[in-house]
């Protein structure tokens, strides 16, 4: 009678003091968020039930550990188990970020899941803690399960989060695969099983092709409101049809704007690009890669942050505006640490690659290098960096980073799927790219390009499952390449 009158009058100290987060053996019950609970002594027992709209719980409470300020922490027991476990009740001191909470619910209902779809299985562990070490994201759920002497690495996505998470999962699927079979267990991994809501897995099931037939990867939807799951075909659902603008629709908005532009690139034709922004008829005006003016139907306008059109009257404020990035966005600039210097650093990083790209692989042919092809799909609007051909005709991809970046191979992988498919399809001399030039059917060479120190660690984890067809260069820059391309190193990635 003491213990359960203890047990109860700690609960309510702490309810009292505002939300109470809930976990056993030090992990987090996010599915009894906002719970109820009522105790009660059945047989000599006492009996806490917990509940809420997400799940319950019973346990056997054997003892009080620990009644503190902020904390109530019991000995309990589970049902048909002797071996005590540990229930902890804390104050949260601020509310828990909505993702965290929703994946932690999640992973509740993907163990029954789980249960019901594989019932001669059982799941060792799950969890969405992240793993930095190892780049495993705290976005997804992850675990492995066992049949027999053979295990498999399963990884899902909760409902609710975004497309990125989503198209993303395949590559933390595979870093989780790779961390499960090096790690020390009785028993081998064999394969991975990918689970994402039911509609959203079009980009997974698009760059599993890329992935070698080799390896057992299975795909998962499930229905998040009957939590049923479902295996399917990537045949089925990862067609990503994609289209190219054609090459005379860009250079006609060039046409257009010619009039209007060309007094603004001679501000300093050194440093001044204009290229046409795909699906529209406008044209964007760069100093070094950042945006700072642009001309469409409507006129040419003017600004970093905000715009105003360009008039006689503010023909002086444009100028400025150029002086001021001469000064702040030069490579010789005082500071490297200013807003103008740092921003879009990629695309600064493109105009010198475009400018000397024969400095990143001599193969190159100079004659033919397009900036942001646009291979738009009804999903998404894919841009590849920089899209050219070497001297003996095959097609070049390069994909440039000037910051770590864990989706960089996955998301060359995509635009690599994108062009082969319009090279097999004929596309590409239809549209305009590459006049005069018999391409060749090779497959494209994929050349990833980033100071050499801001290659990923997990570019060579994944390398290991792509398909041999695809022939990647991991091309190292110096640091400061923004005073001038040098290629520290080039090597295959494989």
């Amino acid at each position: 009678m003491e213990l359960r009158e203890s047990l109860k009058q700690g609960l309510e100290r702490l309810l009292a003091s505002g939300r109470v987060k809930i976990q056993e053996n030090g992990s987090w019950l996010a599915s009894l968020e906002d719970f109820h609970y009522e105790v009660r002594e059945k047989a000599g027992a006492i009996l806490l039930h917990l509940w809420s709209q997400e799940g319950t719980l019973v346990r056997r409470v054997i003892g009080i550990d620990a009644d503190e300020d902020g904390r109530l922490a019991l000995k309990v027991t589970r049902f048909g188990r002797t071996r005590p476990d540990r229930l902890e009740f804390v104050c949260r001191e601020r509310d828990v970020e909505s993702g965290q909470l929703r994946r932690e619910q999640f992973r509740a209902r993907f163990s029954e899941m789980l249960a019901q779809q594989f019932p001669d299985e059982t799941v060792s562990s799950l969890t969405s803690a992240p793993d930095l070490e190892h780049s495993l994201s705290g976005n997804y759920v992850r675990g492995i399960t066992m049949a027999r002497n053979r295990g498999t690495a399963i990884m899902a996505a909760a409902p609710g989060e975004n497309s990125a998470t989503y198209d993303a999962l395949l590559t933390f699927g595979l870093l989780w695969l790779d961390r499960s079979r090096y790690r020390k267990s009785r028993q081998p991994i064999g394969g991975l099983r990918l689970f994402f809501p039911a509609g959203s897995g079009n980009v997974i099931a698009h760059r599993l092709k890329a992935v070698s037939p080799s390896m057992t990867l299975e795909l998962y939807e499930y229905d998040t409101a009957t939590r049923r799951t479902r295996r399917i075909d990537p045949r089925d659902g990862g067609n990503v049809k994609s289209w190219l603008v054609p090459r005379r629709e860009l250079e006609g908005a060039l046409a257009q704007a010619r009039e209007a532009i060309e007094p603004i690139c001679r501000l300093n034709p050194a440093a001044i690009t204009a290229e046409p922004i795909p699906g529209t008829s406008e044209v964007a005006l760069r100093f070094r890669g950042l945006l700072f003016a642009r001309w469409g139907p409507d006129g040419a306008f003017f600004g970093i942050g905000s715009e105003r059109a360009l008039t006689s009257a503010a023909r002086p404020e444009l100028e400025r505006l150029v002086r001021k990035l001469e000064t702040y966005r030069s490579p010789l600039a005082s500071s490297s640490r200013g807003p103008l210097y740092r921003a879009q650093a990629e695309r600064w990083l493109e105009s010198l690659v475009m400018a000397d790209a024969a400095r990143i692989d001599a193969r190159i042919d100079p004659r033919f290098l397009y900036a942001q092809v646009p291979a738009i799909s009804a999903g998404d609007r894919g841009i590849i960096d920089l899209l050219g051909i070497t001297r003996d005709a095959r097609l070049v991809i390069m994909e440039l980073k000037a910051s770590e970046d864990v989706q960089l191979v996955m998301q060359a992988i995509d635009y690599w799927l994108r062009v082969r498919r319009h090279q097999e399809q004929g596309d590409l001399p239809r549209y305009g790219y590459f006049p005069g030039v018999n391409i060749s059917s090779q497959p494209p060479l994929l050349l990833l390009v980033a100071p050499s120190l801001r290659f990923h660690p997990a570019a060579d984890v994944l390398a290991r499952y792509l398909i041999p067809d695809i022939e990647i260069y991991r091309v190292g820059l110096n640091e400061n390449w923004r005073r001038g391309l040098r290629v520290i190193l080039r090597q295959t990635l494989r």
